[in-house]
């Protein structure tokens, strides 16, 4: 069976990631932020560049999550974090949504499109929240974290890219 891969073009060449690939790239510590990148791009892809792979060094994103995760794995694909087309702004948060989907927004650009995704409810756990924004975390809780990160990792993977982000109007 073949991995669900992130297509792209660069200079001409079709480029392949798979979420193993990205994984890789970026070294495992956040695969919850690894696995949101490679599904907010699997669904924003086909809309951004509905007849074919887009060209990577023109995708745009700005978001309020800073989490190295997610930057290190859309950079792979896109190359936006070296073409200074990744922009981490706070102002972004989206409250309304609930703490834990607040910060889960994603704006990309591609050309002349541009789509908004957000992820959906149920799929950020609480208490991940809750240990994400504590500080001087215990062995126990760091433990915790840890398991919570590849669980938030291991539904988003299991799931499709369109049952994990709806897609919002022009940002």
């Amino acid at each position: 069976m073949t991995k669900p891969a992130l297509t792209v073009i660069d200079d001409g060449r079709l480029l392949a990631f798979t979420f193993e690939d990205l994984l890789r790239y970026h070294g495992g510590g956040s695969p919850g932020g690894v696995a949101q990148a490679f599904k907010v791009l699997e669904r924003a892809l086909p809309l951004l560049s509905p007849d074919g792979p887009a060209e990577r060094r023109e995708i745009s994103l700005r978001t309020p999550f800073g989490g190295p995760g997610f930057r290190d794995a859309f950079e792979m694909v896109t190359r936006a974090v070296t073409g200074s087309r990744y922009v981490v702004d706070p102002e972004l948060l989206r409250p309304d949504l609930g703490r834990s989907r607040e910060q889960f927004v994603y704006h990309l650009s591609y050309r002349d499109r541009t789509v908004t995704l957000l992820i959906r409810e149920g799929l950020v756990r609480d208490d991940f929240i809750e240990l994400l924004h504590t500080e001087g975390r215990t062995a126990e809780q760091d433990g915790h974290f840890e398991t919570l990160k590849q669980d938030f990792a291991d539904r988003l993977m299991a799931g499709s890219a369109e049952g994990s982000y709806a897609v919002q109007g022009p940002a």
